[in-house]
């Protein structure tokens, strides 16, 4: 099975980070393509994020209410 990294997205120029507001699928739950995975919260509006990929979510690394530097590894998905 290959992995898919999701990252988190840059939303704007002066993003730096984002704060995880909820995750709306759990580990072990089958995702889609473009399916809301989570919704990131940065620069006080709230963001939902897609699936970049198929596959089982497999692993969260950042959880609600924690912050993640754009583009860092948030999650895998496993296809």
């Amino acid at each position: 099975m290959a992995k898919i990294k999701v990252l988190l997205p840059q939303f704007g120029m002066g993003m730096q980070d984002g704060e995880i507001a909820n995750w709306l699928k759990a580990v072990g739950d089958r995702v889609e393509a473009g399916e809301i995975l989570l919704e990131v919260e940065a620069a006080k509006t709230t963001v939902e994020v897609p699936s970049p990929g198929s596959g089982v979510l497999t692993e969260i690394l950042v959880q609600q209410g924690e912050t993640a530097d754009v583009r860092s590894h948030i999650a895998t998905i496993e296809t």
